[in-house]
């Protein structure tokens, strides 16, 4: 351990302080994204957030089915300040197979729009997403928004308040808001709970955020 680089000591200890803080069985979906620039910002907020996976549904096979080449492609580390490196991605090739996939594995599913027909429908503030042991929070392609498919397999759609002229935010943006919420939430509740239906308390809570960094 003495031989070991400082950058690598260093990149280790970052490792161990942040791994209490990752939410546990949370995924951030991105279906059918046309801008390669969102892809690489929304897996820079999952990383900085704490979300454990990012999932990419992509029709037109414009990313590498292997973790490894993605992580090399430029314009993905370019766009998520290399967080790439450090997050977990699978791609996609279908709505319909992402949510086979998750719904094998026991993962529910919400979407985010600002305007849903014929569905649950709820503002981000209003909502509780401590309530699944399992969540995927989709989020929908830049022009058209979430697909027909999409809603239909999903619990509810959430959608972020506004309150100008302008109705809508960039994705990547709307997903940094809409993550930091249901990160905040289920962050808080793992801290108090081991398990599901606030059984197995902790006897001391673990901490919810980092120190300063100054103070480390």
């Amino acid at each position: 351990m003495e031989d070991e680089p400082k950058s690598k000591r260093s990149v280790r200890q970052r490792a161990d302080e942040i791994k209490p803080f990752r939410c546990k069985n949370l995924i951030a979906v991105i279906e059918d994204p046309t801008d390669i620039a969102n892809i690489g910002t929304i897996i820079r907020n999952v990383n900085a957030l704490g979300v454990e996976k990012v999932y990419v549904v992509d029709p037109r096979r414009s990313l590498p089915d292997d973790w490894q080449d993605l992580r090399e492609r430029r314009s993905i580390s370019k766009t998520s300040v290399s967080a790439v490196k450090w997050t977990f991605v699978k791609r996609f090739d279908s709505t319909e197979a992402c949510f086979d996939y998750l719904e094998a594995k026991n993962f529910r599913s919400i979407v985010t729009s600002p305007h849903v027909k014929g569905k649950a429908s709820i503002f981000l503030n209003e909502g509780d997403y401590t309530a699944y042991p399992k969540l995927a929070v989709w989020f929908g392609r830049e022009n058209t928004g979430i697909s027909d498919l999409a809603v239909e397999r999903s619990e509810m759609c959430v959608s972020i308040p506004m309150f100008g002229m302008i109705e809508s935010l960039n994705l990547g943006t709307s997903s940094g808001i809409v993550l930091y919420e249901i990160a905040k939430q289920r962050r808080e509740y793992q801290s108090k709970y081991r398990m599901r239906n606030k059984r197995g308390e902790r006897d001391e809570p673990l901490p919810t955020t980092l120190p300063p960094r100054d103070a480390r």
